[in-house]
């Protein structure tokens, strides 16, 4: 049993002491070529995620996910309720491209995509090192009296976190009810609009605790994605990874000695000097192997090149590697089930492009009246319906109309003869088809209607004529 490799840092995470209470992490400050790159792109996903609901395309919101009222905006299309099905097949196809990222490429979306991490280490955690300085100056502070100093600083870091908070709940409301309606509750004020104001707070209330306290226990608690890894990744899929035969060499790890020629020594490249450890986010030991704690930011990486660079080493002792790359020095290829994912997505997207193409900006149903049979008045079968239009445009529809297609016949409406359908509404009513005795040719047939505004075709729609018997 003594040869078994020590497995016991999988017993508890880096965020929970042996006592069981919060231990915080004191991240040192990343720095180097990865660090860099994902600055940039974090700068451009923040640009996107805040601007989102506030671009307009053919007057349709970007992003728009408005649950209450079940109206979804895509990248400029929306979804209503009847196109459910089409949202769906977006949702499945979102995670099987997650899924096919992550068996290819380890848990990158973490580090580089995720809003959760954007935020926290892009904006809150440099915040943070700028008004309570790096790891160490950030762990004197946590254990230093309450003094002029530290309360200072806590009230500045405090108000700055819950005004950042603030506005991201801002934007986190205009994708759930519009920014449109955001802005007109901004312009009314909150006396207008109390119960806005009242969800407002708490969804501040939410984001400022994620940001300011439970921080990176996100991503090692409540997301389920890191426990997805362990189904996920085999050996050929790339993480960020510590080289371990070239790091503990035949003897292990040991401290630097310029002096020494680590080649006859046997001794690897890794001189245990932790900073892999102290620059993690989340306070794991990169060299322990893939762990769900590990988001795959790549500071390890940056902070191992320094030091490698330092102490006169080759870079890349920690590095996006396979664990095959690592052992047997085989590059990155396509396995059998990045092929069949690569192929289910492929046909997924097929198929979602061709529902699109397919989708109209209109629709129309009708429906028998419930519990109705037909009537015969003279020559003429008649029979009476209810009809929903729903307009998905962002244009009004000023003189809808209905007409009888298929047989020959007559669709006359009850009530309002002058039908307008708003922008992004559903109308609804109550219609008489009648149809001459010699033209219903069985007890139940199927007619075509077209519905018609300002004279153009915009939606057919198909519904069951009764007749009687006789006719068949």
């Amino acid at each position: 049993m003594s040869n078994l490799p020590d497995e016991s840092f999988r017993d508890s995470i880096a965020t929970i002491n042996e006592e069981g209470k919060r231990n915080f992490i004191f991240p040192k400050k990343p720095s180097g070529k990865y660090y860099d790159k994902r600055k940039l792109l974090s700068y451009f996903l923040l640009a996107f995620l805040l601007s989102a609901p506030f671009i307009k395309i053919n007057g349709n919101q970007f992003l728009l996910f408005n649950v209450l009222e079940r109206k979804f905006s895509i990248f400029g299309f929306p979804f209503w309720p009847q196109d459910f099905y089409i949202f769906v097949l977006s949702m499945i196809i979102g995670v099987v491209g997650l899924t096919l990222f992550t068996v290819a490429f380890g848990r990158i979306f973490c580090g580089w995509f995720c809003p959760q991490t954007i935020f926290m280490e892009m904006v809150f955690r440099r915040i943070e090192y700028w008004i309570d300085g790096d790891r160490g100056a950030q762990m004197r502070l946590a254990k230093q009296e309450w003094n002029a100093e530290k309360i200072r600083k806590r009230l500045i870091k405090w108000v700055i976190f819950f005004v950042i908070s603030f506005l991201i709940a801002n934007v986190f409301l205009a994708y759930l009810i519009g920014s449109d309606k955001l802005l007109e509750y901004i312009e009314e004020g909150p006396s207008e609009n109390i119960s806005t104001l009242i969800a407002l707070l708490i969804f501040t209330g939410v984001f400022y605790f994620i940001f300011a306290w439970f921080r990176e226990q996100v991503c090692i608690i409540a997301c389920p994605y890191g426990r997805m890894q362990g189904v996920l990744l085999d050996n050929k899929s790339i993480n960020v990874a510590y080289d371990h035969v070239r790091g503990e060499g035949e003897k292990g790890r040991a401290k630097w000695d310029k002096r020494e020629d680590r080649s006859i020594s046997g001794k690897g490249d890794c001189i245990d000097c932790k900073q892999c450890i102290v620059v993690c986010p989340t306070g794991i030991d990169i060299r322990n192997g893939t762990q769900l704690e590990c988001i795959n930011c790549t500071a390890c990486i940056d902070e191992c090149d320094t030091i490698m660079d330092k102490v006169g080493l080759p870079k890349g002792l920690i590095r996006y590697a396979s664990e095959d790359e690592i052992v047997k020095k085989e590059k990155f290829k396509l396995t059998t089930r990045m092929k069949g994912y690569i192929a289910v997505l492929t046909i997924l997207i097929g198929v979602l492009i061709g529902l699109l193409f397919l989708r109209n900006d209109v629709e129309a149903n009708v429906f028998r009246l419930p519990g109705q049979l037909y009537e015969q008045k003279g020559t003429v079968i008649s029979n009476v319906f209810t009809y929903k239009i729903v307009n998905k445009t962002v244009k009004d529809f000023e003189n809808v109309s209905f007409k009888l297609e298929k047989p020959l016949g007559e669709i006359k409406l009850v009530g309002n003869k002058h039908i307008v359908v708003k922008k992004e509404a559903l109308y609804q009513g109550t219609l008489f088809i009648e149809i001459p005795i010699n033209e219903v040719k069985e007890d139940k047939m199927k007619v075509k209607i077209g519905v018609y505004n300002d004279g153009k075709l915009i939606e057919t729609t198909t519904t069951t004529f009764l007749g009687p018997r006789s006719f068949n």
